[in-house]
C-alpha cells in the first residue's frame, strides 16, 4: 500500500506553489496556502478538487492540521 503523502509534499514534487494550486482546483489562494501548510482541513468537495490535481482520489492523501491543536482555558481577558 502507498504512504499517504500531504498536499505540501505532493505540490513540492511537482514544483508548484499555493497560486499554482489554488488556480488548478478552482479555490481562493489563500485557502489553497492554509492547506498547503496544514493550517485548514478542507471540505470533501476541496479534497476531491485538490486530489484531481494530483491524479489522485482523496483517500490517498494524508488531510489535517500538522500543528498541534492547543486546549485553551479561561473566559479571555481578566
Amino acid at each position: 500500500m502507498d504512504v499517504q503523502r500531504s498536499v505540501d509534499e505532493l505540490a513540492r514534487e511537482q514544483d508548484m506553489d499555493h497560486r499554482q494550486l489554488a488556480e488548478k482546483a478552482g479555490m481562493d489562494e489563500q485557502r489553497a496556502l492554509a492547506i498547503m501548510l496544514g493550517r485548514w482541513t478542507p471540505s470533501p468537495d476541496e479534497r476531491d478538487r485538490i486530489a484531481t490535481v494530483f491524479g489522485l482520489s482523496r483517500e490517498q492523501i494524508a488531510w489535517g492540521h500538522k500543528t498541534p491543536i492547543q486546549h485553551i482555558y479561561g473566559h479571555g481577558p481578566a
